[in-house]
């Protein structure tokens, strides 16, 4: 594809003639526009919709404000697809291009405003980029499996920092708040609901050299800092935990921040922090939001550029929203006054607080679009927005506003939604209306919209995509970007308005501007007075002449003094202490005898200037330490859980809220038969640390004494370990009716506490028990299931015994040669498949039915198991026929006619054993409840060893 220019002409009423260059541009379905000094960089990509993917990109420069493109496809790489490029913000002349993970993983490096590339092969993907603020070359890199790289050498090489790193939250460190240049803030990825904020240094992160600021785990997404500063929260409605935070703005380390509580939905309430970061006082309450770009949340607040401390936010009242303005960061806020007439002329009747203007406030995520609201630092009080007038906002008959006084008085310039481009530091402003319909005409005015002016930009109707403004506010270029047709190139429009000017501008063109809030001139302390160009001139300003300002401190008055941490504003104006604060915490981390600061229950605005007036009164004073007993002891571990791990240090924290910490002696009980005493309560503010060597629930104990007396406050901690292995103990055969006992035995034996969920049969309803035994009966015939569930902290372990029930049985143990427990792992498979063979042989030696002998062999050395003869159902259910099939049993086991071959070579022999516990007993009149007491006995012990055996010894398939 060739790059023609074609070059058409527009007049203007007065004859004067402007020019523009149209460059046709291949269309994709994507544009990256980048300035770099005065090179201008696009890259367009194509989108196939069939393959759901990009199939082609185009690298374009221009050297000449966008008068000509070259196409630079050869010099990156004919078949490269690319997907992102950068600048660095400390060198312009750094270009760094991505190319489509999908393709390859690979970037480009220019060095000369992208004139020329090398190309680096990547071993990972490239999700996110985050530039050092200060150091050209320093670069970090997020890739798509959570790990994060760093490279001092502009994306050359890379190292790789940590794995498991949360998205976006990351942080370069800031000079004069870190020591070391260098150092990377981080949030580490533990589990589902943990999350650890640790520190590391940028070519050498191992576990020796990092930092973990806090201790113990914090949410998940909660890491958030400003110019590299991190800390913690407090916020004036109590100690808020809530994830679901919202950094606004940082200017002059002063942290405004939207925090969703338990109470909301769509809404947030707005929080603003003194100059430390830390501590947060309510500024305004339900703020609209919505969810925006890529699912992140939008919070409908806009802090005015080129005038601190002025913010527009949305707020939510019996679901109407009404849009408030505030000069003094949020301290007072108010409604917008309507325009006293609309377009033609005609009055408009609205009255405060009834009636109102009210913005939309959200910022364009296209970067080529303006949003619904524009103000630049170049141009202060000067805001364009779109809006509507009346009860509430609404997203009908929505208009064009706007204000040269910084949001005091309003008017309106459109009827239907615009695009405004600021020109020349706000000396010309252009307009382009925002419909899906092809245009040709755009709108300027060199008065701050009292006037506008049309103009027709290109001689063919134009779709238009978006506009792009040259480098820097006080040039006269822009660039318009859209397609004649659906399916044609793209056109680059490049627009300059320098022939509409006559002049440049001189002293007398300027006029001076007082900044003030509805006849107050005196804003967060200070009278602010603006150099700014005079409506009725026309010239142009560029670089010669800009905006300048002069200030002079007021005197300082109760409005310039908020509500401090804890403090709450009435209906009057007055700020009171909060239900749930006590002033005198705040004297916590006093010494007898030294000094503090105590609140007046005010503080001045961050950044207000003010001076002399009221500020002796409302200013904080230093007041002597009150001498008083302990009271408000509080007792916690370093996570806030309750329980802890066997053999793991668990850390201790001691507060207290009121009364001489230096003076107060703290006494830790750790209810194992340990104790700690300290001298003071600061002496242990990184907490104390314990170690348990042994489970169970313990009653820690924190008493803190002074001269005027003590307080104590107690925790109950759960030590706990690891649940590894249940054992079902069961018996193999039951009597009907009669009552069995089930054990379900733990390894260890000892896991805290536990509970027991039972399931007999097929009911549904389980029994659940806090104790490892419980008794049963089984009222009908046949085999019934028993399965039991153990839960021990985290761990749900399960076991499952089939037991066989019969009205009446005889059993007896059995015996083997002492070569089988050589061979015996003790597992239960090994058991289950030598119960088979042991019964096969029995059948076979004695030619007794199958049906009615069961064998099983019992956990544990030495190798035991036991028989049962069960009646025949298909002859009389008499005694004599029992007993003659048990006398042949035995006769055929003392006769040493039982044996089995375990391996070629071991020949194993099965006795009676001699020791029975219940030798051919009759199930019917007794059971065999000794025999079972044996079972019970050695499965203990059986436990132990499997543990040791289970991977050490045969499997119990080399007997088969």
């Amino acid at each position: 594809m060739k790059s023609r220019d074609t070059t058409s002409t527009w007049e203007r009423k007065g004859g004067h003639v402007v020019s523009c260059t149209t460059e046709c541009i291949q269309r994709k379905y994507v544009l990256i526009y980048l300035h770099v000094l005065q090179v201008i960089l696009m890259l367009t990509k194509l989108f196939d919709f069939n393959l759901n993917s990009v199939t082609e990109s185009s690298l374009w420069r221009s050297t000449d404000y966008g008068t000509t493109y070259q196409k630079l496809n050869e010099k990156v790489g004919a078949k490269t697809i690319l997907s992102y490029l950068y600048v660095s913000p400390n060198n312009k002349r750094k270009i760094m291009l991505l190319t489509d993970p999908e393709v390859e993983s690979s970037l480009l490096i220019s060095s000369d405003e992208g004139a020329t590339y090398q190309k680096y092969r990547l071993s990972f993907y490239i999700l996110s980029l985050l530039f050092h603020p200060e150091q050209e070359d320093w670069i970090l890199a997020y890739s798509h499996d959570q790990k994060l790289y760093s490279s001092v050498e502009f994306g050359r090489r890379w190292q790789l920092v940590h794995e498991r790193v949360a998205p976006n939250r990351f942080y370069w460190s800031k000079t004069g708040l870190d020591k070391e240049p260098g150092l990377i803030h981080l949030e580490t990825i533990i589990s589902e609901g943990q999350a650890l904020y640790v520190t590391c240094k940028l070519q050498n992160c191992t576990e020796a050299n990092k930092g973990k600021p806090f201790p113990g785990y914090i949410d998940p997404n909660s890491l958030w800092g400003w110019d590299g500063k991190l800390g913690r929260r407090r916020f004036s409605k109590g100690h808020c935990n809530t994830p679901d935070l919202h950094v606004i703005s940082t200017d002059e380390n002063r942290v405004v921040a939207a925090v969703q509580e338990w109470n909301q939905n769509d809404t947030y309430n707005l929080y603003v922090s003194e100059t430390g970061g830390v501590f947060y006082t309510l500024a305004l309450e339900n703020v609209v939001s919505s969810m925006g770009h890529e699912g992140n949340v939008m919070i409908d607040l806009y802090e005015v550029a080129g005038i601190k401390g002025m913010f527009l936010a949305n707020k939510k009242t019996d679901n109407v929203v009404k849009t408030y303005i505030t000069y003094n960061r949020g301290r007072d806020w108010r409604l917008l006054q309507a325009p006293t007439a609309d377009l033609r002329g005609n009055s408009i009747r609205c009255e405060l607080p009834y009636c109102s203007l009210h913005l939309h406030l959200h910022v364009s995520a296209n970067p080529y679009t303006s949003g619904n609201i524009e103000s630049k630092d170049s141009a202060p009080g000067i805001i364009v927005a779109s809006g509507s007038i009346g009860a509430e906002l609404t997203t009908s008959n929505v208009s064009m506003f706007i204000t040269s006084d910084a949001g005091n008085t309003w008017r309106q310039i459109f009827d239907e939604e615009y695009s405004v481009l600021y020109l020349d530091q706000g000396g010309a402003l252009v307009a382009i209306r925002h419909t899906p319909l092809p245009i040709r005409h755009l709108w300027m005015s060199f008065d701050e919209g009292r006037q506008w002016n049309k103009y027709s930009f290109t001689m063919s109707p134009l779709f238009v995509d978006g506009l792009l403004g040259e480098p820097g506010e006080e040039t006269l270029i822009m660039t318009i970007f859209g397609h004649v047709s659906h399916r044609s190139e793209w056109q680059l429009v490049k627009i300059d308005f320098r022939s509409i000017f006559n002049r440049r501008c001189t002293e007398g063109d300027y006029q001076t501007w007082h900044l003030h809030n509805r006849g107050e001139p005196c804003i967060m302390g200070v009278k602010r007075i603006y150099r700014k160009l005079k409506p009725i001139a026309r010239c142009v300003m560029g670089k010669t002449y800009s905006v300048t300002m002069t200030s002079a401190p007021c005197d300082c008055t109760e409005a310039d003094f908020e509500c401090d941490y804890g403090y709450e504003r009435r209906s009057d104006g007055k700020c009171t202490p909060a239900f749930w604060f006590l002033p005198s915490s705040m004297s916590r981390s006093c010494t007898t005898g030294t000094t503090f600061i105590n609140s007046t229950g005010y503080r001045k605005v961050v950044s207000n200037n003010c001076t002399a007036g009221v500020i002796a009164e409302y200013t904080a004073r230093r007041q002597h330490c009150p001498t008083q007993a302990p009271k408000g002891l509080h007792l916690v571990t370093s996570e806030g859980k309750l329980t802890a791990t066997l053999g793991t240090n668990v850390t201790f924290l001691v507060f207290l809220e009121e009364g001489d910490g230096a003076r107060t002696s703290i006494m830790v009980d750790f209810g194992d038969g340990h104790a700690l005493t300290y001298s003071n309560v600061s002496s242990i503010e990184d907490g104390v640390k314990h170690v348990y060597k042994a489970v169970g629930i313990y009653r820690v104990s924190a008493t803190g004494e002074n001269r005027l007396g003590s307080e104590s406050v107690v925790l109950y901690l759960h030590v706990t370990c690891q649940l590894e292995y249940i054992h079902l103990s069961a018996p193999f055969v039951a009597v009907k009716s009669k009552e069995v006992n089930l054990t379900a035995v733990l390894w260890p034996s000892q896991v805290g506490t536990v509970t027991y969920i039972w399931w007999f049969g097929n009911n549904t309803e389980p029994i659940i028990t806090l104790e490892g035994s419980v008794a049963c009966t089984f009222s009908r015939e046949g085999v019934n299931t028993v399965t039991v569930q153990v839960s021990a902290g985290n761990a749900i372990l399960q076991d499952r015994k089939t037991i066989a029930v019969h009205e009446y049985f005889r059993s007896h143990l059995l015996a083997f040669s002492s070569n089988l427990d050589d061979h015996n792992p003790d597992v239960a498979e090994w058991r289950l498949d030598v119960s088979r063979v042991i019964k096969n042989s029995m059948v076979k030696a004695t030619g007794v039915s199958p049906e009615l002998l069961l064998v099983t062999v019992l956990p544990a050395l030495p190798t035991a198991a036991e028989f049962f003869l069960l009646p025949d159902k298909g002859l009389t259910e008499g005694k004599p026929e029992k007993n003659s099939l048990s006398e042949i049993l035995l006769s055929a086991l003392n006769q040493n006619l039982v044996q089995f071959t375990l391996r070629p070579g071991v020949q194993v022999t099965v006795y009676a054993a001699h020791l029975s516990a219940a030798p051919l007993v009759d199930t019917s009149e007794n059971h065999s409840g000794s025999a079972m007491l044996m079972l019970l006995s050695v499965v203990v012990l059986g436990l132990a060893i499997f543990v040791v055996y289970k991977f050490k010894r045969y499997s119990a398939h080399d007997i088969l």
